[in-house]
């Protein structure tokens, strides 16, 4: 059953043809049934509302996702050609679940989205991509599975919305008191930074004047003092002997601190011990996801001793380990290195050290940054030494990405594993390209067309290893959402507590950055939820890579508060 919601200028809507009011579309989706996949515009639209309604939906397609993917994907022969204008699947953006934390998002429409207009027509784009997919023949098992797991991301993506990640704001603010300082009056600096900025002046010799916080007149200052230093880089900074360098990296990490999860963060984005950030479903090119608010998707370790479980409940925290490169050797097929992430006792909890324990390298760091250049292209220092030892030793997954980038450098597309591909380099690189084959090109020509190559041949060899490694973390996120739900509630535990129904009593997924979750649930039920999250990072690996002996261990925790796991 494939139910498709069709938006009418009255404010009603169509389903499989039924007219239905906004207000009854809620039990017309309980009445459905688990069973059903409802097809609609926008998760972001439609889904809020029957959250707030206390309505569960076990599948969904997005379409508006799904056409990004097929329009983009050398798997997928789309109707029309790649140059054709943009349509209105094309440039429909994704609908706001809120446009600050004090306006909440209007029941089955986001502010700023004008039902009266007439808009693309759901049916007619479903049956479109579904004979795209149907028309990719070897290759729509592979899409029909990127589809879904998109689409059950953004599912997951609102329901994290939906219940919030738990912030105890007091917490939150001692810490910043007990890093900062007391909170500054508005306009000035916590006391901390005000202190590490005299000691920064004092070391530079600068006047009182001088603003750590203005780039441009801090590298003049660091000129002027003779410093050596060319930017304002921590790794750069962290070379030099100089008095300047330990209050100056302080003040950086400080001063982040306060701009990006400081005192007028904590009154923006946590409401009612809740933090709700909105994630932006395949934000990147590569398929991971971004976040329009709140920066969820960067929370440092400081702030995360304020997220703290609710009374009677628990987090499980847990992460994959170097996933990347074991999507790396489950591509390029490579047994040998799927066996190093295995490592000596069969259970590939460290990959970098089954590599050191192949005898490819010496050292577990050698063996991680060889890894890391080999994926991202490092060809400098110490990567560019262990690189030819790791392609002696795993030439399948060397030469995989080594001629991933060779495509990038020939201005090709490359696509993941289940079919997202990679954008065509723009006009500036074409026209690089070109300007060295003119009669009157010089040595600099061609040497700024060699460079802007290289440089998209690094951004292709990353595009298919960042790109699968995302769906992989899709399927495991949309299977322990599934998984989840199926465990029901927990007797011990209140359904009219702080926790929002649907999941009231029940565990339920929080937070979700690249290749780490975060659930939240009833304490009673917190190691059964450790086993499924274990089962589905397994899971996700089958769906994607069949019986290839390539393992994806997790670290796992349980804990009470975030920061008490790392």
């Amino acid at each position: 059953m494939q139910p498709v919601i069709v938006p009418e200028p009255d404010g009603s809507v169509r389903v499989d043809g039924r007219r239905v009011a906004l207000g009854e579309l809620p039990s017309v989706v309980v009445a459905a049934g688990a069973s059903a996949r409802w097809t609609w515009d926008d998760t972001n639209r439609w889904y809020p509302g029957l959250l707030a309604a206390g309505v569960r939906v076990e599948r969904a397609y997005d379409l508006r996702l799904g056409h990004r993917i097929l329009r983009g994907s050398a798997l997928a022969s789309w109707p029309e050609p790649g140059d054709a204008p943009p349509g209105p699947w094309d440039t429909l953006p994704p609908a706001p679940l809120t446009s600050t934390p004090d306006q909440p998002a209007m029941l089955f429409a986001a502010p700023g989205v004008d039902d009266s207009a007439p808009g693309p027509d759901p049916v007619a784009e479903l049956a479109v991509q579904d004979a795209v997919v149907a028309a990719s023949l070897a290759a729509a098992g592979r899409l029909r599975l990127l589809l879904a797991a998109e689409s059950a991301g953004a599912l997951a993506a609102v329901e994290m919305y939906h219940a919030g990640l738990p912030w105890l704001a007091d917490v939150h603010d001692a810490v910043l008191t007990e890093t900062l300082g007391p909170r500054p009056r508005l306009g000035e600096r916590p006391a901390r930074l005000e202190e590490l900025a005299h000691l920064i002046r004092a070391a530079l010799d600068a006047p009182a004047s001088l603003n750590p916080d203005s780039p441009r007149d801090l590298l003049r200052a660091i000129e002027r003092a003779g410093v050596g230093a060319r930017s304002l880089r921590k790794w750069e900074l962290e070379q030099l002997d100089h008095p300047v360098v330990e209050p100056l990296l302080e003040y950086k990490s400080l001063y982040r601190l306060l701009t990006a999860n400081g005192w007028a963060w904590l009154e923006a984005w946590v409401r009612d011990g809740r933090f709700r950030s909105e994630y932006v479903v395949g934000g990147v090119v590569t398929g991971r996801w971004a976040s329009s608010g709140g920066g969820a998707l960067q929370l440092p370790k400081s702030v995360r001793r304020a997220v703290v479980a609710d009374p009677g409940w628990s987090f499980v925290i847990a992460d994959a380990a170097q996933l990347e490169p074991r999507v790396l050797a489950a591509m390029a097929g490579d047994e040998v290195m799927a066996a190093a992430g295995r490592g000596p006792d069969g259970r590939g909890a460290d990959m970098y050290a089954g590599i050191v324990a192949s005898g490819a390298v010496p050292t577990r760091e050698l063996a991680k940054v060889g890894m890391l250049g080999a994926m991202y292209g490092g060809t400098t220092g110490s990567s560019g030494q262990v690189l030819p030892r790791l392609a002696k030793a795993f030439p399948r997954s060397l030469a995989f990405v080594d001629d991933a980038a060779r495509a990038g450098e020939r201005g090709e597309v490359v696509t993941t594993h289940l079919g997202r591909s990679s954008p065509l380099p723009g006009a500036t690189w074409h026209e690089t390209q070109a300007g060295a084959y003119q009669d009157d090109a010089g040595d600099d020509d061609v040497a700024k067309a060699r460079s802007y190559a290289r440089s998209w041949g690094r951004f292709t060899r990353n595009f298919v290893v960042q790109g699968t490694a995302a769906e992989w973390a899709l399927c495991w996120l949309a299977s322990i959402r599934r998984r989840l739900w199926a465990l029901g509630p927990s007797p011990s535990v209140s359904d009219d507590g702080p926790v929002p129904a649907p999941f009231a009593a029940r565990p339920h997924l929080v937070f979700f950055v690249h290749d780490e979750i975060v659930v939240h649930t009833p304490a009673d039920l917190a190691d059964a939820v450790a086993a499924e999250v274990q089962a589905a990072a397994a899971e996700a690996g089958r769906l994607l890579f069949g019986d290839f002996p390539v393992q994806f261990p997790l670290s796992v925790a349980i804990a009470p508060s975030y920061a008490d796991a790392k």
